[in-house]
């Protein structure tokens, strides 16, 4: 099972899951599966389980090795150890998705691959506290359907867990020009990610304002514009630049641009999205909804660079 192509138009709200199964061992003994799924766009394709080589002084267990897929030598992650579960070998083979984001290829086994869904951002639930921290903040929604639950992953989270050095990068040598202040709306619903591009931006001099996901950014949006309406004043006065995460619950990252962008008097703003799907392949996708600029996770420091950049190129500031 490969991804042919199945992604979708950018700008609808929808995404498309892969769904796939764990097979676990509960408290008492007994044996149940566990549903979880990842976006399509992430997934290269879905393989059988390959010959795999030992790596040499691996620290977590979960890292069974690594295997050569055409001349890529990727690294295979047991998602049931990482997960602290018990994860039992049925009579089905075990599948293994190969995925690709933040510019890194990574697999990960999993003991079975269900079906696709399309879905709507609607549909995806955030976590509340209790499962974040029973699945150790991996989970980034929950979707409900034909009455099982599917765990969406954080597999940036998992990767940069593994291999800190794939995490996000903050140049704190940068020694940022205070003297002007811009004020900026972020989107993300990563609280790590959310509190470091806060954090940046305002040691580069910016006035922050951070949001969880695109619909509640968006209805501030509309709040701010009715404001500089009443005021007769420009949007300028009130926000500068958007920085914006794609894969969000309720609304995604290029819906929120393009409502953005389709507006007469929002479309001035700059948008940035910062995404680990910015990839070659998916860039595209963020050009269809006008987004002025694109940042690859983990290039966290180009947030605050580019969008003084964008900024003074929009506003003249």
């Amino acid at each position: 099972m490969s991804q042919t192509n199945i992604l979708l138009e950018a700008g609808t709200n929808e995404l498309e899951i892969v769904e796939f199964h764990l097979d676990e061992t509960d408290e008492q003994g007994g044996v149940y599966q566990g549903y979880y799924g990842v976006n399509v766009a992430k997934v290269l394709e879905i393989i059988r389980m390959p010959k795999v080589t030992e790596m040499p002084e691996v620290r977590h267990p979960s890292v069974l090795g690594a295997f050569n897929l055409r001349s890529r030598i990727i690294p295979l992650v047991d998602l049931a150890l990482w997960l602290g579960k018990s994860r039992i070998q049925t009579k089905e083979e075990p599948k293994v998705i190969v995925t690709e984001f933040n510019n890194v290829n990574t697999a990960f086994q999993v003991s079975g691959v269900n079906r696709i869904h399309r879905i709507s951002w609607e549909e995806v639930e955030a976590p509340n506290a209790y499962v974040s921290s029973m699945t150790r903040n991996t989970i980034t929604g929950v979707v409900k359907m034909d009455g099982r639950i599917i765990f969406l992953l954080d597999l940036e989270r998992i990767v940069s867990d593994l291999n800190p050095q794939l995490g996000l990068r903050l140049d704190n040598a940068i020694d940022w020009d205070v003297t002007k202040q811009y004020r900026a709306l972020i989107a993300d619903d990563s609280t790590v990610i959310r509190e470091m591009i806060k954090d940046l931006l305002q040691k580069a001099g910016f006035i922050v304002e951070a949001f969880t996901n695109g619909r509640d950014a968006w209805e501030k949006l509309l709040s701010i514009k009715g404001k500089a309406e009443a005021a007769n004043r420009p949007l300028s006065d009130f926000l500068q630049v958007v920085i914006s995460d794609i894969e969000m619950p309720q609304m995604d990252g290029h819906n929120f641009c393009k409502r953005i962008k389709d507006d007469p008097i929002l479309k001035r703003l700059p948008v940035i999205l910062f995404s680990s799907l910015i990839t070659d392949k998916l860039r595209h996708k963020g050009l269809s909804v006008g987004a002025d600029d694109q940042i690859a996770k983990p290039e966290i420091t180009f947030v605050a660079t580019r969008s003084i950049a964008l900024i003074k190129q929009a506003w003249g500031e």
